[in-house]
């Protein structure tokens, strides 16, 4: 026994390493390599702990498989936070699929636990997810992501695919081409050594003629001759062979583990011959695709590929039979070079290509060409008999210089004159040469001739085809453009007709032959000084194009008169242009109105029953400005109780609403129409909703004071009286009539609604109006009397209760809020049916005669003002409030 004092490296649960000294520890001389394992192990421990507090993101642990030591199997240190009381760590799989976890987590150091062996090929990768979790299901850390990794061990035997098998190999074989390939596998981890397989031949049988008749590529299991095998198995043949091959794992190390299987080798003979010529006739009817040829590896495991050359309709099937798939044409192909190769499943060729070459045999399917655009052909007028105008030369695709071939002429036309034999033109059937006769030709004639071209020299059955020749006397450049019509139009255009529209095409003719002298140029002459239009049109055209080239206007230009003239490009010869060189073209410009539109889709208005004739209640506008006043009428008025000025548009009452009910809607139509266009109209719907007429105050306001409207809108209103100083009210001539004024945005922001025969509420129409000082104008009718009256509105932010909110600067003498509060809570406390107020104006209560504010609360737009004068509390407004 030996004592050892030893020093060791423990880790704290945090990871921190920590010197401590064991004591002493007694042990024998044998168990000091357990010792040092167990120390390692420990020390692996610490760094995996300190590991896992660095990775908070995920966890990666490797454990091999088939582990032979106890468990449960430390692992790693998780950085799970110091265990509070109530507190439990949870540790669970990331898989849908419900099993039991071969892992735990110690509750008191934090290790993960492997709790029994692994096995790779059950399954190599557990997703593992821990929580640190209250008694009561709180999350409080986590979760953190692990990754255990089941480490390969070499415990899979390779398989083979089968125990014997059977191949077939041909003389003729090329050495190193493999002719089979064997199939094994292996369970272990793929990619590893463990699975990574080699193939060797173990023995051959029998060794005769050599003991190495074949190689095996280790890797692949490719069975294939070798060089002395390949020469071997060429004269004589043997067989059959049975080799023995092994196939091992842990690639090429000496170790691992093994297995082996029995391949038979049977030797065929080889039937790999070449191939005669074969001729097959063009245009050959028969079913296809037509058999022409066949092949014949005797080894197995073989592949046909055919190549042609040129690229033809020949394919092979998997027999080695060859087809045509379609007819043959000679004349687009007279030969193919097929190319067949015999291959093993890689795409080698187990031996020289054979070659098959295909002839086509020419029939005599293709009559004589002539050449499909023969130009013109001009001759000097007065040129002496024999002189050649032409030799044609016909073309014939079947095989050269055979009768399919030999092709000859005959002249068909012109045709010599009755009661003659002389002819215009003269032909040599053998060369084709056309030579003048002595018929003389005059200047400008144009003479078409039609020849007959036959192959097989003429015979019966030949082929034949036309050909034409033009031929034109030359003629001198003595006859001027002239345009087919002289007036074109007119050609009518709406004036947003867009730039490049085509106008018209213009077409003139020349009466010379010679094509040199019937090119011609276009130019616009007159009648376009602004640059409106312009010509299109091809260099050697006999027409141009007139298109637009700037927009159009009526109001500038309703018509255009555009002259164009032709010329010759070449030289004129005697008088010049006639009248019928020049063309006009008349456009007549339409007018384009845009459609008639109005401000709004429909109308509203509501006035209570009470309100006198002649009242306004709203003004109808066009949605754009108009040079023009649009003509107004009303539609549908049954009850007479409406009537709009035909000019402005602005809607009255034309006699007191008599019979109309509160609550009740009237609908009028509005019709607009363009007294200059009567087509263009349109029309609104007018809806009058009748209100109830409120009772008359028995006071008559002051002139408007400042107003405060809150924004957001809530429902409360500014009351708008009647002026002071008219004294009608009161002697009972008739209500008063109040209407915003006719700007479109004052209309779209505000509403007015009837309150009493003196008296309107001012609303906002719209949620949000931008909070400052508004300038309404109110048009006010009483009787024959009309008053434009100016209501300014403070619009401003409002608190819960209505009030304005203004920025205020602290004043000097301000109470303290604690002293502040003290007197505005008793204040309140005793006056509290004071405090809903929400608007103050101080005019209406000096008018009263009043020392206090006056409060002003619309409970509904038709419902009375009420009034609460509350002086005491209204003192303390300074201290909070800003007078609005």
């Amino acid at each position: 026994m030996q004592i050892y004092r030893r020093s060791l490296w423990l880790c704290l649960w945090d990871g921190t390493p920590l010197p401590i000294h064991l004591g002493w520890v007694f042990t024998s001389i044998s168990l000091r390599p357990i010792l040092i394992m167990a120390l390692a192990w420990l020390w692996l421990l610490c760094l995996s702990s300190s590991q896992a507090k660095a990775q908070a993101a995920e966890l990666h642990v490797e454990v091999p498989e088939n582990y032979g030591g106890s468990f449960p199997l430390y692992l790693v240190k998780l950085p799970v936070p110091l265990k509070e009381a109530g507190s439990h760590v949870v540790l669970s799989e990331s898989s849908d699929v419900a099993a039991e976890v071969p892992f735990a987590v110690d509750p008191d150091s934090g290790f993960l636990l492997a709790t029994r062996a692994l096995d790779r090929e059950e399954k190599a990768e557990y997703q593992l997810q821990t929580t640190l979790e209250s008694d009561d299901g709180r999350i409080l850390w986590g979760p953190q992501s692990i990754i255990v990794h089941v480490k390969d061990e070499n415990d899979q035997v390779p398989q083979f695919s089968q125990t014997v098998y059977r191949a077939q190999l041909s003389q003729g074989t090329r050495p190193g081409v493999p002719f089979f390939f064997l199939e094994a596998t292996d369970g272990d981890e793929p990619g590893t050594a463990n699975s990574d397989l080699r193939f060797h031949i173990l023995s051959q049988t029998p060794a005769q003629p050599s003991p190495d008749l074949f190689l095996l590529e280790p890797q692949l299991g490719a069975l294939a001759l070798s060089p002395e095998g390949s020469s071997s198995l060429e004269h004589a043949l043997e067989g059959p062979y049975q080799l023995l091959v092994q196939a091992k794992d842990m690639g090429d190390q000496a170790s691992g583990h093994q297995a082996t299987a029995t391949v038979e080798i049977f030797i065929l003979e080889n039937t790999w011959a070449p191939l005669e010529p074969i001729h097959l006739s063009e245009n050959l009817k028969v079913p296809y695709p037509h058999h022409i040829a066949q092949v014949h590896w005797s080894g197995g495991n073989v592949h046909y590929h055919l190549d042609s050359q040129p690229p033809g309709p020949f394919n092979i099937d998997a027999e080695g039979k060859i087809h045509v798939t379609r007819e043959l044409d000679r004349e687009a192909q007279a030969e193919y070079l097929l190319q067949v190769q015999a291959q093993n499943s890689h795409g080698e060729d187990y031996a020289e290509p054979l070659e098959l070459r295909v002839v086509v045999m020419d029939e005599n399917d293709n009559a004589p060409v002539c050449s499909p655009h023969a130009p013109s052909i001009s001759i000097p007028e007065l040129s002496p008999p024999g002189t050649e105008v032409t030799k044609l030369s016909a073309e014939d695709a079947d095989a050269p210089d055979s009768p399919n071939s030999h092709v000859v002429y005959r002249l068909l036309k012109p045709e010599p004159e009755e009661g003659t034999e002389e002819r215009t033109f003269q032909l040599d059937p053998t060369s084709g040469s056309i030579t003048l006769g002595t018929v003389p030709l005059q200047a400008g004639q144009n003479v078409r001739l039609q020849v007959l071209a036959i192959d097989l020299a003429g015979a019966e059955g030949g082929l034949s085809s036309t050909c034409e020749v033009e031929v034109s006397v030359m003629d001198i450049n003595d006859h001027a453009p002239e345009f087919t019509t002289s007036q074109i139009g007119p050609v009518s255009l709406p004036e947003d007709v867009e730039p490049g529209t085509l106008v018209a095409t213009l077409t003139a003719t020349d009466a010379d032959l010679e094509p040199a002298f019937r090119l011609m140029d276009f130019a616009i002459e007159a009648g376009d000084t602004e640059g409106i239009f312009g010509l299109d049109g091809e260099p050697d055209s006999n027409h141009v194009q007139l298109r637009l080239r700037k927009n159009l206007s009526y109001e500038t230009a309703p018509h255009h008169e555009v002259v164009v003239v032709v010329w010759n490009v070449e030289e004129l010869v005697g008088p010049g242009p006639g009248p019928a060189s020049t063309a006009t073209v008349t456009v007549l410009v339409k007018r384009v109105i845009p459609p008639l539109k109005l401000d709004q889709e429909s109308y509203e208005a509501r006035v209570p029953v009470s309100i006198p004739a002649g009242s306004l209640l709203l003004t109808i506008q066009p949605s754009y400005p108009r040079s023009r006043p649009l003509r107004f009428s009303l539609v549908n008025d049954s009850e007479g109780w409406l009537c709009i000025h035909e000019a402005s548009g602005e809607v009255h009452t034309a006699q007191s609403l008599k019979g109309a009910r509160p609550g009740d809607t009237y609908t009028v139509l509005v019709e607009a129409q363009d007294p200059d266009e009567p087509e263009l109209s349109t029309s609104a719907s007018l809806m009058v909703h009748f209100l109830k007429a409120p009772p008359v105050p028995a006071l008559t306001l002051a002139p408007m004071p400042s107003r405060h409207l809150c924004t957001p809108r809530q429902d409360y209103g500014v009351v708008i009286s009647a002026p002071s100083e008219d004294s009608n009210l009161s002697s009972g001539h008739g209500p008063y009539s109040f209407a915003l004024g006719p700007n479109p945005t004052v209309q779209r922001d505000w509403r007015l609604q009837p309150f009493n025969d003196s008296h309107a509420f001012l609303t906002l129409a719209l949620h949000w109006v931008e909070p400052g000082e508004h300038v309404v104008p109110v048009v006010v009718q009483h009787n024959a009397q009309t008053w434009q009256i100016t209501v300014r509105v403070i619009v401003c932010r409002c608190n819960v209760d209505g009030q304005c909110l203004r920025k205020v600067g602290r004043m000097k003498g301000m109470p303290t809020k604690l002293t502040a509060v003290g007197v505005l809570v008793g204040t309140l406390a005793a006056i509290e049916w004071c405090l809903p107020l929400h608007y103050f104006v101080w005019p209406e209560c000096q008018a009263l005669g009043l020392a206090h504010e006056v409060h002003y609360r619309m409970e509904s737009p038709l419902q009375p003002v009420r009034w609460i004068c509350c002086l005491p509390v209204l003192q303390m407004r300074s201290l909070w409030f800003k007078r609005g």
